[in-house]
């Protein structure tokens, strides 16, 4: 899937929930990835962590393949990782189609961002709570989606820092249409109407699937909620 189809696609379903893998139960990993797509799960949302950037440890290149070869729903790479640049182009060759990277990661976002375009790939950035908008102002011309997290990022199951609401709110004003908002962290069926109306329009979610038994009822719960409160 080439980075406009890919993009093009999660516009035309959003707002569209994504789940975070990182909460799925990793001794049956196929039978989750089935599960769902079998949901009706647009884009797997995959947490890349390397234990320098984030004090904590998930999984890698080797993962990330194996996912791409497990399905063909496409796979959005969360990079919470230093020096993210060195590494781009073999999450690509592995499967990734689209790639988010941290501001607070490196000195300047802007010319990873090119390389994850011009790979092919979509070129995400993200923002940490503590991190205001302004930050990021000159590189917003090469993003496909912004990703501001409403938490620390490193650890499932924090409780949502409203400040991303005002961030999300901000960045419409700031963005055009082609730019997808996301958000990632503490979203579930309390915050979800909240993130909709401040302009998400990809919400990552974890435990709000993976702790649900119905996946299909989950997800459709949690995009309905989604739907009639999502912004202008």
């Amino acid at each position: 899937m080439s980075r406009r189809n890919y993009l093009s696609a999660l516009r035309a379903v959003a707002p569209a929930v994504l789940p975070s893998i990182l909460m799925c139960d990793w001794g049956h990993l196929q039978e989750e990835v089935d599960r769902l797509r079998d949901a009706g799960a647009h884009a797997l949302h995959l947490d890349v962590m390397d234990g320098h950037f984030v004090p904590n440890l998930s999984y890698g290149l080797t993962l990330v393949e194996a996912f791409s070869k497990m399905t063909t729903l496409p796979l959005e790479v969360h990079l919470m990782i230093s020096n993210p640049g060195d590494y781009v182009e073999r999450y690509f060759e592995a499967g990734a189609h689209g790639m988010t990277i941290h501001a607070e990661a490196v000195e300047n976002p802007r010319p990873v961002l090119e390389k994850i375009r011009s790979l092919g790939a979509a070129a995400g950035l993200a923002i940490n709570p503590p991190t205001p908008v302004e930050k990021i102002r000159h590189c917003l011309d090469v993003c496909d989606l912004v990703l501001v997290m409403s938490v620390m990022p490193g650890f499932g199951g924090q409780e949502f820092e409203p400040v991303a609401l005002d961030k999300l709110r901000e960045l419409r004003t700031r963005v055009g249409d082609d730019v997808l908002l996301e958000i990632d962290g503490g979203v579930n069926q309390q915050t979800v109407p909240q993130c909709a109306a401040a302009g998400a329009q990809l919400l990552v979610i974890g435990s709000g699937i993976f702790k649900h038994p119905d996946y299909q009822a989950a997800l459709a719960d949690l995009t309905s909620l989604a739907h009639s409160h999502r912004g202008g």
